[in-house]
């Protein structure tokens, strides 16, 4: 589903004549340009992401899950035609099939998605497809077809695209506007566009090491899904039009290459066991993995044990999820979503040191993996171990300045210190990350307001103040020129 939020913005643009910026979107420049610049695009995919984690109900806001696609993600962009650009994956919690690319390089993922594929290849075949998207510059590309168009009017029917492509139910109220005729038009990409990143998406999953049958399997059980459903077909085929000449491209390709049996990840099937518990509730969920380990009907015995014990511990049946994990441990499996579940287990049991301590331990196999970074301040927090959270929280910020979560912990373990101050000027910075501006200024206003921190800690406070002010002064004054 593409969020109520996308459609909001794009209500902003279609509902002026002329055309306008959309709240918070960054100066537009001169109208007469096509072209929009890398730099322009990420800031508007950037301020639509932002729409969407911050009031989109469906944004998966589990560190676990975009782990994982930003790791698998991460291994295609490497492997892609662009591989020094910059990219984020993120899901969508709907179960039908769709994937999307915005603006700027962020690409969703419908969690139905990930458990409609049937192999980690396939699921990887998806997302490479996405991945030439962005990298070809479809959707600017797309959108600067239409030439007498001022860069604000293209910006918004790439919106507009944006919402139809995630949620065809959306789409329909989003385009009755001046515009519907134009952006109607250009609700899938074309042909030749998405022959394009067929071609390329085989190329990136090939280069990745995946079973490069995967993307014609997947596109293949769409184009049957497509005369199943006839009128009704998935939100996926809409966007993404599926032709006989398309799918025979890929199947001739396939065969062509060498055969290549490559096994899915560990962590593939664990976050399909996690989003499926998720889909139900704590004792359906229960009942479901029993069910699959007593007949013994699953693809991963590790995942169906991991997806039993955190539906206990969602349950609050702490001892039979402490069973079960020690079943799950005993498999001899290794991934960062067992540690977490681990470390969550013993939480539950009152363990806080048992708890810290694996998140420790983990973090030496797994640096990168945000859900064990968000974890084990957490628990340093609630250990209160509070200077020895701030000096974490301090070695991750060096490492991921731009992660507002790191900000929010931070000021978390000031407010814990009674240190009002530095607990203003970080959450400031958290919603700053957000694009929440006005909030980020209230926050450093609170900072000066707090009566504590040194003269140093005061200064920094009024020279980012400053600087945000100048930003909002500037916010505002381009909502003025623009008649908003």
């Amino acid at each position: 589903m593409i969020c109520a939020a996308v459609s909001l913005t794009f209500a902003v643009f279609a509902g002026s004549s002329p055309p306008v910026a959309a709240d918070g979107l960054p100066e537009l420049g001169d109208a007469s340009r096509v072209d929009l610049s890398p730099q322009l695009e990420r800031k508007i995919g950037e301020r639509i992401f932002n729409d969407i984690r911050v009031r989109e109900p469906s944004y998966v806001d589990d560190p676990e899950i975009n782990d994982y696609l930003n790791l698998l993600g991460g291994r295609l962009v490497a492997a892609s035609s662009n591989a020094a650009g910059d990219y984020y994956f993120f899901a969508i919690r709907d179960n039908t099939v769709n994937a999307f690319a915005m603006f700027g390089g962020f690409i969703g993922v419908n969690t139905g998605t990930l458990l409609t594929a049937q192999s980690e290849s396939e699921l990887a075949g998806v997302i490479a497809h996405e991945i030439s998207h962005v990298s070809q510059n479809h959707l600017a590309r797309q959108i600067a077809r239409e030439k007498q168009s001022s860069i604000a009017t293209m910006v918004a029917m790439a919106v507009g695209v944006l919402a139809a492509r995630s949620n065809s139910q959306v789409a329909s109220a989003t385009i009755a506007s001046a515009q519907a005729a134009s952006i109607q038009s250009q609700l899938a990409y074309s042909r030749d566009f998405e022959r394009e990143a067929d071609r390329l998406g085989y190329q990136t999953l090939a280069k990745a090491g995946y079973d490069v049958r995967g993307m014609g399997d997947f596109f293949g059980r769409m184009q049957l899904a497509g005369r199943v459903y006839e009128n009704n077909a998935p939100v996926y085929l809409r966007s993404h039009p599926l032709t006989v000449e398309r799918i025979s491209d890929m199947q001739n390709r396939s065969q062509d290459a060498s055969y290549r049996q490559v096994a899915d990840s560990v962590d593939f099937h664990l976050v399909r066991a996690k989003l499926r518990a998720q889909a139900a509730t704590p004792g359906e969920a229960v009942s479901e993995f029993s069910k699959l380990l007593r007949e013994k009907k699953y693809a991963s015995e590790v995942a169906t044990r991991y997806g039993l014990a955190y539906s206990l511990l969602q349950a609050k049946d702490l001892a039979a999820a402490q069973k079960e994990l020690g079943a799950l441990l005993a498999l001899k499996a290794s991934s960062p979503m067992i540690a977490g579940l681990a470390a969550r287990t013993e939480i539950a049991a009152g363990n806080q040191a048992g708890a810290t301590k694996i998140y420790r331990d983990a973090l030496q196999r797994y640096p990168q993996s945000k859900a064990l970074v968000y974890g084990y301040a957490d628990a340093l927090l609630a250990g209160r171990q509070y200077e020895q959270s701030l000096k974490f929280l301090d070695s991750q910020l060096q490492l991921y300045s731009a992660d507002y979560k790191l900000y929010g912990l931070q000021a978390k373990t000031f407010a814990a210190l009674g240190k009002r101050l530095q607990q203003h000027r970080s959450q400031a910075e958290s919603y700053l990350l957000l694009g929440q501006l006005g909030a980020a200024v209230e926050q450093l206003q609170f900072a000066q307001q707090a009566g504590d921190g040194d003269f140093f800690e005061k200064s920094a406070v009024d020279a980012r103040l400053r600087d945000l002010r100048k930003l909002l002064a500037e916010e505002v004054n381009e909502k003025k020129r623009n008649g908003g």
